[in-house]
């Protein structure tokens, strides 16, 4: 059975900064695209970030380029995003999802994500 868990979400100031975590099992995180999304009040889930399954290739949405940094530790079967000079804007729930994809880069649909975590909830003060 997959599971995806997520943590590292709160509360934090405008200004701060916060590194998610999401620990896999039942797949292996190297044999897939791995990817962040996000649901903020009254909107519609997007695409936040997303690294590669075969050469670690990063991809940003444009407002959190220069931001945000996905990584991946494969020994711990964990995805990272360390979220730095986090805004208002940012205040959103995260979730974490994997792709059996075999594209050459990563999808920034939702749709296309096989498998998904509960999410964590990010709040950023101003």
């Amino acid at each position: 059975q997959v599971q995806l868990v997520e943590s590292g979400g709160g509360l934090v100031q405008a200004g701060g900064s916060l590194r998610l975590s999401c620990a896999a099992s039942g797949l292996t995180i190297s044999k897939y695209d791995m990817g962040w999304f996000r649901q903020g009040p009254g909107k519609e889930r997007e695409f936040v970030a997303a690294i590669s399954w075969r050469a670690s290739n990063t991809y940003y949405a444009d407002p959190v380029k220069d931001r945000f940094t996905i990584s991946r530790d494969h020994a711990k079967n964990t995805v990272y995003l360390q979220m730095n000079s986090l805004g208002p804007e940012d205040t959103a729930v995260y979730y974490c999802a994997a792709d059996w994809g075999r594209s050459a880069t990563p999808s920034d649909v939702a749709s296309e994500y096989e498998h998904w975590g509960q999410g964590t909830q990010v709040t950023v003060s101003s």
